[in-house]
This record gives structure tokens, C-alpha cells and sequence, in this order.
């Protein structure tokens, strides 16, 4: 669930929620910048800090909020292997940004931004005294405002730095007493699943949680259905060509190609290979990425081109099920996405563990 959309629907339902956000952290800590967990006021949750008794203190700091009111304000939870009776060892600091959700305009900014209609940068400056935020888009349009001077200036040239970045990405400043929060909210990455049989719905549910924006395209439409995929974001009943080709992608997005034949498999991968999408994989065996990728080339496809295309795609993780194929194949996704190379994080260095 994207939480400023659910914050956005309780907002607009007259049940404003409580946001808390993870803005810095030191040491060892279940949950890095970035993190959340909205609290709305029946005292239902979405989202995670981490669980434990940190979780627990935010909570009821959220419903104290929204029962006496009270602007927003940071708090810092100490983590100690005393502090948790449920088992959080850890040993740093978190500091959680506790944010009364009360205002539907920045929140649309946010959630279009998600959606696909460019990115925005929400800045919000903790101080103690009155909620004050800054909204700003890339063309440097902005709505609402810090007040003016230094803390403005310094929120509009750290929401450009982040804005540049075309990922999600928070920045949390200092000065004195106050705290100006900047983050940045862009499209999550596209996952285009070519072929909506077995693995394809694998690929869908397991792809939807881990925040990719899931498109599912297939030429049967009694598999790309909605009843199918209620979880994607677009389902495409059309000729795989035809669709591909419909679908503007980037650097940051895969596609995965898992189509019923070795026809619709060429055709799909072809038609794949000639978008910017920085991972592009084939189900299938190497036998049949040989005939292919000799065909890719003799229709005048850059041999650099062809060498980026992972088939068999995934990690060798032994999967068998469509399940396991889909948790090897989005593995290798994030792992290209990220730049890692995919070796166990067991043969790092002790020194290098940066948590629990």
C-alpha cells in the first residue's frame, strides 16, 4: 500500500491520520530513512517502523496527537538489547518524524507523482512552532512555503539535488533546534511482464509489494484481465508488439519475457530489446536464447544490445515453481536495478554489516 494515498482517502474522508517517518538514524536499527507507518484514528496501522516497543511508543505518541491535537515533531527512540522485551537487538538511535496528516493538497501532489505525472519534492520544516511545508516540482513551481529565508533557500536547493536523483530519496537537515525535512516522490519503477500465464502471475503479486508499478501485456484476453491481476497497474489484452511498443519505458524499468511459444517469445523479446529498459530477461532455456539471440542480430540489433539481455533470467536460487522462478527473477531485477553483483551477504565482512 502507498501510504500517502491512504493518508490522501482518510484526509478527504475527515479522518486525517498520523504519518511517521524514520528521517535519520544512527547506529544499528531495524529501519532506515525513509520508513513509515501511518496510524489513522480508529488505531489501525499500515505500513512499519520495525515492530517492538518502538513501534509501540509511536503509536500512542500518533493517537495522543490526534486526540489533543498538535503540530508536527521529531522524536528520538534509543535502541538497546534492554530496551525490547520482544526481542529488537539493536544498539542505535532512530529519529521519527510524527507528521498530523491534515491537508489534502500536498498529499494529490504526492500521490500523482506515484501515479506517473512527475516528480515532487515535499519539504516540511519541525520547529515547534506552526505546520509549515513547501512543495515543489521539477519545472520549480511550488505551493505553500517555509516562510522565507534560509530555511526556504535551503529546502528549494535540496529538493532540486533530490528532484535530479528520479528516485524516491529523503534528506533530513539541522539547525539548532530545527529540522527541515526534504524527500523526493517519483514513478516507481515499471515492471513489464510479457506473457500472463503462470509465471506472469507469479511475477505480479510477488512484484506489487516491492513497489514496482506492474504491467502486465498478453494477446489473450481471458488471461490479461483484470479479474486475472487485480494488483497491476495497467493489464494490456493486444498483440505483444503492439503493446510493447505503446509503453514509453526507462533506464530504471525491466521487462520480462514469458510468453506461451518460441514465436510470441522473439516477437515479445525483439520488440523488448528496442526500449531503454535497463533489464531485460527471458524465461527460457539456453538452448532457445541461442536461436533467439542469432535471430535478434541478423535483424540488425547492436550486439551490446543483445550481450545486456539475461536468459535464463534470474539467480540460481534452484527455483522450480512458478513462485520460486518469479522471487529468482525479480532478485536478479533489483539486483541489476541496484548495481550489486548478487553474492551471499554472508561473505561480507563482519565490519561491513550495517544492521541487525
Amino acid at each position: 500500500m502507498f501510504l500517502y494515498r491512504e493518508a490522501l482517502r482518510l484526509v478527504e474522508a475527515g479522518q486525517p491520520p498520523v504519518m511517521a517517518t524514520v528521517v535519520d538514524v544512527s547506529g544499528s536499527t531495524p529501519q532506515k530513512p525513509g520508513a513509515r507507518l501511518l496510524v489513522r484514528r480508529d488505531g489501525t496501522l499500515a505500513g512499519t517502523l520495525g515492530g517492538g516497543c518502538v513501534e509501540s511508543e509511536v503509536w500512542a505518541e500518533a493517537m495522543a496527537l490526534m486526540e489533543h491535537g498538535g503540530v508536527p515533531q521529531i522524536r528520538a527512540f534509543h535502541l538497546h538489547e534492554d530496551l525490547d522485551g520482544e526481542g529488537l537487538v539493536c544498539g542505535g538511535t532512530m529519529h521519527v518524524l510524527l507528521e498530523p496528516m491534515t491537508e489534502a493538497g500536498p498529499l494529490r501532489e504526492v500521490v500523482a507523482a506515484h501515479e506517473g505525472e512527475g516528480p515532487v519534492a515535499l519539504a516540511r520544516l519541525v520547529d515547534g512552532g506552526e505546520a509549515r511545508w513547501l512543495l515543489v516540482r521539477p519545472d520549480g513551481s511550488a505551493l505553500g512555503g517555509l516562510g522565507g529565508g534560509e530555511a526556504e533557500a535551503a529546502a528549494r536547493s535540496r529538493a532540486g539535488e533530490l528532484l535530479a536523483s528520479g528516485e524516491d530519496a529523503l534528506a533530513c537537515l539541522r539547525a539548532g533546534d530545527s529540522h527541515l525535512i526534504v524527500e523526493s516522490f517519483a514513478a516507481p519503477p515499471a515492471l513489464l511482464l510479457c506473457g500472463a500465464g503462470h509465471i506472469g502471475y507469479a511475477l505480479a503479486r510477488l512484484a506489487t509489494p516491492l513497489r514496482f508499478r506492474v504491467l502486465v501485456v498478453d494477446d489473450r484476453p481471458q488471461f490479461a484481465s483484470r479479474e486475472r491481476f487485480p494488483e497491476a497497474d495497467q493489464v494490456i489484452a493486444a498483440p505483444f508488439t503492439e503493446a510493447i511498443a505503446s509503453v514509453s519505458l526507462t533506464e530504471r524499468d525491466a521487462v520480462v519475457v514469458a510468453t506461451r511459444g518460441h514465436k510470441e517469445d522473439h516477437g515479445a523479446l525483439l520488440a523488448a530489446v528496442r526500449t531503454r529498459a535497463g533489464y531485460v530477461g527471458l524465461v527460457g532455456s539456453r538452448r532457445k536464447w541461442a536461436l533467439i539471440s542469432r535471430a535478434l542480430r541478423g535483424v540488425g540489433v547492436p550486439p551490446e544490445r543483445v550481450a545486456q539481455v539475461r536468459c535464463p533470467a534470474g539467480l540460481d536460487i534452484g527455483a522450480r515453481t512458478p513462485e520460486e522462478i518469479a522471487l529468482s527473477i525479480l532478485g536478479e531485477v533489483l539486483m541489476v536495478r541496484w548495481g550489486r553483483d548478487g553474492r551471499p551477504l554472508s561473505t561480507e565482512p563482519r565490519g561491513a554489516l550495517s544492521s541487525a
